[in-house]
């Protein structure tokens, strides 16, 4: 256990021994006033890597199943102010980790922020340093890595949202910022790029399972419950039009994502709303 005064936690889950591997070929760095938590989940009792055994890196073996449980287990154990949402195989930019401490240092009102990071694929972000509201700007869409929060709101990630949760691989990162934002949380974009990810997320793979399909059906079900039976065939549309799915194939799975949504709602208040 580390000691050192800290102003943010970097919260990153990972998964198997070549998880922790990947966690070391960050080159996590060293800024004043950072921590790095990594839960490390089916660890199979591996050793840490040496490039990780230093003051400002904790790690936590785990042994529950799912990507949002394992998230959930790296933020019970952050201590800082804030948490930020990591990944195990992200580069993060030590300045715009310098430049988002300072925002913070201003921003005590701010309760949820988002962020920019360099992508394979073209984003949409806001131009400008602005609160957010639901629905978001047209064309902005967050990940995971793009989203931290204050510790004490309590914000944890939906377990039945996620890779490897029960029957929805997805949305966990946008339920988090709605989540945020439903309970009546300030939220803000910072032009600020922290992170770099060289390689296509869930969001933008080139096919979907009936999975992924469901957790999109679901989230878009929560997010405009009164529009829902709209927006599920145009997104089935878009998801054939771009051959990540067939469209029948994508309507029907998104369309179970969106019946289960109350079910969703109703046994995770939790951590929804």
């Amino acid at each position: 256990m580390t000691s050192i005064h800290t102003k943010l936690d970097i919260a990153i889950a990972t998964y198997g021994p070549d998880g922790i591997q990947r966690v070391a070929s960050c080159s996590l760095p060293r800024v004043q006033g950072v921590k790095y938590v990594v839960s490390w989940q089916q660890h199979e009792g591996a050793p840490i890597p040496d490039e990780l055994l230093r003051d400002d890196v904790e790690i936590y073996r785990f042994d529950g199943v799912g990507q949002s449980i394992n998230r959930n287990n790296a933020f019970n154990h952050c201590t800082s102010e804030w948490v930020m949402v990591g990944d195990d195989d992200l580069v993060f930019r030590p300045d715009g980790l310098v430049e988002f401490l300072d925002c913070l240092g201003r921003s005590q009102d701010v309760d949820f922020a988002t962020f920019r990071s360099q992508r394979e694929n073209t984003i949409t972000y806001p131009k400008a340093e602005t609160d957010l509201s639901w629905p978001l700007p047209k064309g902005y869409a967050v990940c995971g890595f793009e989203l931290a929060f204050r510790r004490s709101t309590g914000l944890q990630c939906c377990p039945e949202f996620g890779l490897n949760s029960p029957k929805m691989h997805g949305a966990e990162d946008e339920a988090l910022l709605l989540t945020a934002l439903r309970r009546g949380l300030r939220a803000r974009f910072y032009p600020i790029t922290i992170t770099e990810h060289d390689h296509p997320s869930t969001g933008t793979k080139s096919t979907y399972t009936a999975s992924n399909l469901r957790a999109s059906g679901c989230f878009i079900a929560l997010g405009w419950p009164k529009s829902a039976l709209l927006r599920i065939p145009l997104r089935a549309w878009r998801v054939a039009r771009r051959g990540q799915a067939p469209f029948l194939k994508a309507l029907y799975y998104l369309s179970r994502g969106a019946l289960a949504a109350p079910g969703v709602l109703r046994r995770n208040r939790k951590y929804l709303w």
